[in-house]
Parts: C-alpha cells; structure tokens; sequence
C-alpha cells in the first residue's frame, strides 16, 4: 500500500501527497542519492510545507552535530550532488533551450539542468513516452515519463522503491489521485494501474530503484515469498 508522509500542519491546497518523511531526512542529512534528491528538491520548489519541514529536519541535524562536537556528517557528498541545483541561473548558459522538448511544460528550477533542451521523447509503450535525466546511476533511474490523457499504464508492481512526482497533468490509481507536486512512493508490496486524467499529458518525474514487474509475476513472487506482501 502506498504510503505518504503527512504534516501535523495544514498541507498545501493542491497537494496532498508528499515525500515519505524519511526521504526527507535522508534529503536533510546530506545522504539521499542524487536521483531521489532531484525529485526530493523537485517537489520542495512547489511545496512550502515540506520546504519548512526540512529547514527544522537540517537546523535540528545542526544542534546534534553540535551537541556531539564534531562535523563528521558528509557535508561534501551533499554539496556534490546538489552543486548544480544550488548554482545560480545566471551561471547557465545562456543558450539552453531547457523547455523545448517538454511542449513547454515549466520544469522546476531543480530538474532543469538535468534535461537537455532537444532531448527526444523516446516510446516506452502504446501512449507513453521517456526522457532519462543524467544523473549517477547509484542504482537507480530517474526519467520523465509522458503519458497521453486517458492512458492505462500497464498494471505493474516494483522490485524496489520507486518515487513519482507529477509536473504537469495528473493520474489516478488504486490508491489516489495526483496532480502537480503530488508524490506516489511505491515499494514492493505495491502493485498499480495508473490512469492518466483527461485533458493535457501527464508528464511525471519518477525515480526508480529496480525493475518494474508485470503484476501476474509479483502474485506469484508473493506466494513463494510472502514477506514480499507484507
């Protein structure tokens, strides 16, 4: 079953469905791989709540390192994998046309340096096509997906966590409805069928860590390991 992190405030009007908060943490502390934070800052660029959560998640880190006299927490591998999120725009240059190959759809400041401008939609299946974003692999994939209105993506479960966010658009599936800033995290017990909404294409950033599996091999993959259904 999906789970998502809730705020003990109120939650942005248009959002319901955040990060799980040990994502945010992870994302805090300096220690989430470079996919996941790319989509992490994603949705932190559109949501304030969870912009606050992780400002009290950092000074909080701050005070314990304090508190334990010493700065051993990796502040470089942190930098390292944001140092292209935190630079300027100004340091880009200038001739990138960084909305091109995305029908204009505004990506976020964090996702931008990540996507070529004349990167080519690639299908992926009947209705939906991909972009793979460069970022290192560390065992994960990050891509947009584009998925046409009304498009039934194949039912599929997932042999590792998988994060998606929504940038444009919007999809339903067994276990909500989700439009723009909106973040599905999905883990093995976790088998869906995603329908795009009407309207515009659903473009979504997901970050995935494994394969995806057909749900006719995850009902057998939970009978010979029923842990896998807890």
């Amino acid at each position: 079953m999906a789970h998502t992190h809730h705020h003990h405030t109120t939650p942005h009007a248009l959002m319901g469905h955040h990060p799980q908060g040990d994502a945010l943490w992870a994302y805090a502390a300096g220690t989430l791989d470079e996919a996941s934070s790319v989509l992490v800052a994603t949705h932190l660029a559109l949501c304030p709540s969870c912009r606050a959560d992780v400002a009290r998640m950092e000074a909080m880190g701050g005070e314990m390192l304090e508190d334990v006299g010493t700065a051993a927490m990796s502040a470089s591998a942190f930098t390292d994998i944001l140092s292209r999120i935190d630079e300027p725009v100004e340091a880009k240059p200038a001739a990138q046309p960084v909305r091109a190959a995305h029908n204009d759809t505004l990506l976020p400041r964090p996702l931008r340096d990540y996507v070529s401008g004349d990167a080519p939609w690639k299908k992926l299946t009947t209705g939906v096509e991909y972009i793979d974003l460069k970022v290192r692999a560390e065992g994960r994939r990050a891509r947009l997906l584009k998925i046409a209105p009304g498009t039934r993506v194949p039912r599929h479960g997932h042999s590792g966590e998988e994060m998606t966010m929504v940038l444009a658009g919007g999809y339903s599936d067994e276990f909500g409805s989700y439009a723009r800033g909106d973040v599905e995290t999905a883990d093995v017990s976790h088998v869906h069928q995603p329908v795009a909404d009407a309207g515009e294409p659903c473009i979504c950033l997901t970050v995935t860590r494994g394969a995806l599996l057909p749900s006719a091999l995850v009902s057998v993959l939970t009978k010979i390991f029923p842990r896998l259904g807890a």
